[in-house]
């Protein structure tokens, strides 16, 4: 950190863009002030159109609203300003493809998502698509609702930035290529199709790389830069007495249990033989590739660790201790370094209230098994069906639903350094983060043939993320927190600051 405090960034982020106008280097000669006093009067505007898409949810994994969706993914976009917006056929949900041509040298690609985590409203203190204020005590007022902050809060806001420029006459200091998905929580299965389609390779290849809205802040205050993201595989795996040829071909009674095998213990058993009892992935060969953390990746840890804030990590996920009992350290590096192999949820049998002597024909396990360099998603399918057959498992069914690799940006690309820029401008050092334990389909600009840097960038707060209340901060009363017209200058300032 430099002199100034935390207080005084928070403080003050409400005029992040003020401060930098006066920085060397980073667009001296601009007034911004018209912009951030666009961003503040349209303020209310702003947040009704992100409460209005909060309830209108598309949700892949279920088939929901998938053209509804996709329509107001390309209004949004069109009212945000895009001079060509066009509807991306795939074989699933549609994609979008947008472009801004405000006559700039430079060009920014942008990734956005339309689509959301299925909720059980019943899990919820206030209904996950009515996306109300909610007064939180320690932080401020929030907007509640499924996809509040993954992702449409940090969405809405950098179209918020957009708006601005708009109502004031003012040319984005960047062009702008956007692509965006409706499948991104279902693992992205058909986005490469959107991607690879050659006009929008070709358009992407002229950007400095491509970027992902997000709400940057912990907790605690600390902006974190991401220089990479895990890869992940989202499947079932099935156990039927049919598939198996042992156990019942229907539900039996359980007395039978004593002549008749188990398929929901056959899949147990199969669980049990992916980890070590520690938890480690112990999939045949699935480590063989993965790479060891650098030393400077070690370093970047080593700083980290002194920074974050171990309560805050404990306290928002509501638990006492990390896996294996390491130390905050050695769970940080975990986090960044090892792929994971979980069980999202069980099926099999029955489940109801009061007990039902049956002995079930069928039982599904859902998993997602989280990847680092240099794994990659079709070698690790591979790897775990040719380890349930070894271990006698392989009339187990495995059905893939989507992934994609893992990603890798270096620290120095104008994309990350912009945003370093930025930050310190404000005051704050952002801590530079390995990886990105989440996923997102950032691969395929990563990857061949774009070879494109890509991250995340924003300031603001949010959570609970797939998880029930899941909320993103509008107004702030923490100082070590922004609110929504911040993390929008916030954006404006990325802008120039990629220019």
């Amino acid at each position: 950190m430099n002199t100034l405090t935390r207080r005084d960034f928070v403080i003050g982020s409400t005029a992040l863009g003020l401060v930098m106008a006066v920085r060397p280097g980073l667009a001296a000669n601009s007034d911004r002030a018209p912009l951030y006093a666009e961003v503040e009067r349209r303020h209310d505007e702003s947040v009704q159109r992100l409460q209005d898409w909060i309830r209108n949810p598309t949700i892949a994994a279920e088939g929901r609203n998938l053209e509804e969706g996709c329509s107001h993914m390309m209004r949004l976009l069109g009212e945000a300003g895009f001079q060509r917006v066009e509807r991306m056929p795939t074989d699933g949900v549609p994609g979008v493809f947008a472009t801004l041509d405000a006559g700039a040298t430079r060009t920014l690609g942008v990734y956005f998502m339309y689509d959301v985590k299925q909720a059980n409203p019943d899990e919820w203190s206030s209904p996950p698509w009515e996306a109300r204020f909610i007064d939180m005590p320690e932080l401020g007022s929030a907007i509640m609702g499924r996809g509040a902050t993954n992702q449409k809060g940090p969405q809405s806001a950098f179209l918020a930035a957009l708006h601005a420029f708009k109502a004031t006459g003012r040319k984005l200091p960047v062009n702008l290529v956007l692509v965006a998905e409706g499948e991104e929580e279902i693992g992205s299965p058909n986005f490469h199709q959107v991607v690879r389609s050659p006009e929008v390779a070709a358009r992407l290849a002229t950007t400095e790389g491509v970027f992902m809205p997000f709400p940057s802040q912990g907790l605690d205050g600390n902006i974190t830069i991401n220089l990479g993201a895990k890869g992940i595989v989202e499947l079932e795996l099935v156990s039927s007495g049919e598939r198996w040829g042992r156990g019942p071909g229907k539900d039996v009674h359980s007395s039978l249990r004593a002549m008749l095998d188990s398929p929901s213990l056959h899949l147990v058993q199969a669980l049990n033989s992916l980890v070590t009892p520690e938890g480690t992935p112990a999939i045949d060969g699935l480590m063989d590739r993965v790479r060891p953390l650098s030393a400077a990746d070690h370093a970047l840890l080593d700083t980290a660790a002194g920074r974050l804030d171990e309560a805050s990590y404990k306290r928002a996920y509501s638990i006492q201790r990390f896996a294996q009992d390491a130390d905050f350290r050695q769970a940080l590096e975990n986090l960044v370094s090892r792929p994971t192999v979980n069980i999202e949820g069980l099926v099999g049998g029955y489940t109801g209230p009061g007990g039902m002597t049956v002995l079930p024909t069928r039982a599904t396990a859902k998993l997602d098994l989280r990847l680092v360099p240099d794994m990659t998603f079709d070698d690790t399918i591979a790897k775990l069906k040719a380890h349930l057959e070894r271990r006698g498992f392989g009339d187990i069914e495995v059905k893939v639903g989507g992934g994609y690799d893992p990603t890798t940006t270096h620290a120095d690309s104008r994309l990350i350094q912009s945003q370093v820029a930025v930050y310190r401008a404000a005051g704050i050092e952002p801590i530079l983060w390995p990886r990105l334990a989440g996923s997102w389909p950032g691969y395929l600009f990563t990857g061949a043939p774009l070879n494109l840097p890509a991250g995340h960038f924003g300031l603001g707060h949010g959570a609970r993320a797939h998880a029930p209340d899941e909320y993103y901060l509008i107004e702030s009363r923490n100082p070590e927190l922004s609110g929504y017209d911040a993390a929008v200058k916030s954006y404006v300032d990325y802008l120039f600051a990629l220019a």
